[in-house]
């Protein structure tokens, strides 16, 4: 008897986990639809307020054109889409290197101490709004450009790329570190009993074994460069025309 109410009560309570984990799975699926379904909607609602503009210019106008004058019903998005590649390039190229060579510093080279300061404060530098950048762009970085390279104004391509590369270090140095730590200590031990230097062995076994998560920090932080539009408002003059160059 004692046996069979055991039984029942396994049964029981294994009827009581499936109950919770499909209440669990349904719970995350209906959060996964909601995003799907709002993103959808932001798109379509997007599109709904963008077809009258049709009407009056044709798609071939607007995506080939190279003005954009909206009081003149002049609408070429090549400017603002040459504009963005230019900024986003720059920033890319700026901050993929600083952020994995910092990452490498933190996480191989810098003192116990040096770290525990420095990686919380990269952190919170991750956070700063990107209002607060622009405006650090416009006061410092803009004059200093403008000073160093003899150019008519400060409020450049150039300027833009800094600042985007700027607010994406944090996330590509934050990440890239995390990574970097979390490679097993038999794989610098065996690479030194080898004979390979502190050096070959981050650049030849540490770095490629972190490479998966140092390629996902590069994307984390290139995303939030080209997510982020006020900062590039502020610091580029606001001025929807094709770039001569990176300081152009």
């Amino acid at each position: 008897m004692a046996e069979t109410e055991t039984l029942a009560e396994c049964l029981a309570r294994r009827r009581r986990g499936q109950w919770k984990d499909s209440l669990i799975a349904r719970f995350v699926f209906l959060n996964g639809t909601t995003a799907v379904v709002t993103v959808c909607l932001i798109f379509v609602f997007l599109v709904k307020d963008a077809v009258p503009l049709f009407r009056t210019v044709s798609l071939w106008s607007f995506l080939t054109g190279t003005t954009w004058l909206p009081d003149q019903n002049e609408f070429g998005i090549v400017p603002l889409l040459v504009g963005s590649l230019f900024v986003t390039v720059g920033a890319v190229v700026i901050a993929v290197p600083l952020g994995i060579a910092c990452a490498v510093y933190l996480a191989e080279v810098a003192p116990r101490p040096v770290r525990e300061i420095l990686k919380p404060t990269i952190e919170v530098l991750a956070g700063i709004p990107s209002v607060v950048i622009g405006f650090i762009g416009i006061m410092i970085a803009a004059p200093f450009l403008q000073s160093l390279l003899k150019l008519p104004i400060g409020l450049t391509a150039l300027t833009g790329s800094i600042m985007l590369a700027f607010m994406a270090m944090p996330t590509i140095i934050s990440v890239s570190e995390d990574a970097i730590v979390a490679v097993p200590k038999a794989y610098r031990d065996g690479s030194l009993a080898l004979g390979a230097s502190r050096w070959e062995t981050i650049r030849g076994v540490v770095v490629p074994a972190a490479r998966s998560g140092i390629i996902a920090a590069c994307m984390l932080g290139v995303g939030r460069a080209i997510g982020e539009t006020m900062t590039v408002l502020m610091v580029t003059g606001n001025a929807a025309n094709l770039p001569s160059g990176i300081s152009g």
